[in-house]
C-alpha cells in the first residue's frame, strides 16, 4: 500500500510540474489556482475566460480520472460544516494577504527561486503544523 502511494505521489507530483511548465511556456501564466479561479468571476474576455475554465475542468477532470484509475476514493472528514466554513474564509483571506496560494506559491514560485514565494511557503507550511497541532490538541 505504501509503495502504491509512493508511486501516485510522484506521478500527481510529476503532472503537477508538467502543467505548471506548460502553463508558463504557452500562455505566460503561473499556475496559481486561487488566481485562476479567481479570474473567471472577473471582467474577462473570451480566450483568457476559455483557459481559465479549461484548467479549472482538467483539475476536476484529473482528479476523476484517478478516483475512476484507483478503484474509488474515499474522503473523511472530522470537522463540522461551520470549521470547513471558517477554514475555506481563511484559506481565501490567506490567499488575497499572501498575493497567491500554495500551488502558486509553492510550486511555480519556488521554482523560479522567488523570496517572496520561499517566505509565503514557510508561512503556509508553519500555520498549517499549528493549526494541526491546535485541533488536534485543544478541540
Amino acid at each position: 500500500m505504501a509503495e502504491a502511494n509512493l508511486l501516485g505521489g510522484l506521478i500527481g507530483g510529476a503532472l503537477i510540474g508538467i502543467a505548471a511548465s506548460l502553463l508558463l511556456l504557452l500562455n505566460g501564466r503561473i499556475a496559481g489556482v486561487s488566481g485562476i479561479l479567481g479570474g473567471i468571476a472577473g471582467p474577462i474576455g473570451g480566450t483568457e475566460r476559455f483557459w481559465r475554465f479549461a484548467f479549472v475542468i482538467g483539475l476536476i477532470c484529473g482528479a476523476a480520472i484517478y478516483s475512476f484509475a484507483a478503484g474509488g476514493l474515499t474522503i473523511e472528514l472530522r470537522a463540522s460544516n461551520l470549521n470547513l466554513l471558517m477554514a475555506g474564509l481563511l484559506v481565501g483571506f490567506g490567499t488575497r494577504l499572501g498575493s497567491g496560494c500554495t500551488s502558486g506559491h509553492g510550486v511555480c514560485g519556488l521554482a523560479r527561486r522567488s523570496p517572496r514565494s520561499l517566505a509565503a511557503t514557510i508561512t503556509f507550511m508553519a500555520f498549517g503544523v499549528l493549526t494541526v497541532f491546535v485541533t488536534r490538541s485543544f478541540f
